[in-house]
């Protein structure tokens, strides 16, 4: 029996009710995601706000001390002066801090940084794939790897020094210690948490090994490895300043420890707020990475 042209154009009707309903219900989704990234924002930026009001209003009332809470503006100063040239009273121009701008300092340390722990990035997804696959290997060396986790960056760096000399070689090794544990427990969790089932119907339909670790165990694993890289540059950047107590210059953890040494607070209030800074919008970077290598992560 025919449909008449009545039939099509109600069913024409009601699929563009139900496309124009989708559309609506999209936006809304999209309206409701924008509205809550404001109220966030809005939020933090009251308690910055508050923060640095009540900081101010404690250094301007001099409940403390100017030596061990500088004013905000007095951080901001120190911050300004660290990145120009300046005159001084006997004629002679000096530039930044300890002969460096304090972005040199940053670079410099960044650079420490991404030797250590990309080093760590290679070398740790590798051995963790071999503990989380292996059985007997994962019993041999767990024991070690997580005393070295347990280990603080101070009590070995010396150590470091004594092997390496006091150069960039013990700097690159501490940041490398520090990130590897990380990353290679997040890469055995990884492997640990694929499902066996998976890795059954792709060997029962002929894949090899290497198919099978390719195509279904780094899928799985790369959420948890992009986590424990994330964790790992967060515990470098915690551990820059040790790395930077001897000859840490340019270096941004040896400028915030040679001005507290010298007791140029707002100077070492600079550098720790530069420091975290830099570090928010390193893990933000990460974070994004994240989910440009792994956008089915949390959808599933």
């Amino acid at each position: 029996m025919s449909q008449g042209p009545g039939h099509n154009g109600a069913s024409e009707a009601i699929a563009s009710d139900s496309v124009g309903q989708s559309l609506r219900v999209a936006a809304d989704h999209r309206r409701s995601r924008r509205t809550q990234r404001l109220r966030k924002l809005g939020l933090s930026s009251a308690v910055l706000v508050v923060a640095l009001a009540v900081w101010w209003l404690v250094t301007r009332l001099e409940l403390v001390p100017a030596l061990y809470l500088p004013s905000p503006g007095a951080v901001w100063d120190a911050f300004v002066q660290s990145n120009t040239c300046r005159d001084l009273d006997s004629g002679r121009t000096v530039c930044g801090e300890q002969n460096y701008y304090m972005w040199e300092h940053l670079i410099a340390s960044m650079q420490r940084i991404a030797v250590g722990v990309g080093v760590a990035v290679v070398l740790g997804p590798l051995v963790g794939f071999l503990m989380g696959s292996i059985e007997w290997l994962n019993t041999a060396l767990e024991p070690y790897l997580n005393f070295l986790r347990s280990l603080p960056p101070l009590g070995y760096i010396g150590l470091l020094i004594v092997w390496f000399g006091i150069g960039n070689t013990s700097k690159y090794w501490l940041l490398f210690l520090a990130a590897f544990p990380p990353i290679v427990i997040a890469t055995i969790n990884g492997v640990r948490g694929v499902r066996e089932d998976s890795i059954h119907a792709a060997r029962s339909m002929g894949a090899s090994r290497w198919q099978v670790g390719r195509h279904i165990v780094l899928p799985a694993t790369l959420p948890e490895v992009i986590g424990g890289i994330r964790i790992a540059v967060g515990f470098a950047w915690t551990t820059v300043v040790a790395a930077e107590l001897n000859a840490g210059l340019p270096g941004i953890g040896g400028l915030a420890y040679v001005s507290g040494q010298q007791l140029q607070t707002a100077l070492t209030i600079a550098c720790i707020i530069v420091i975290g800074l830099a570090a928010v919008a390193l893990d933000a970077l990460l974070k994004h990475l994240g989910t440009l290598l792994v956008p089915w992560y949390g959808r599933a």
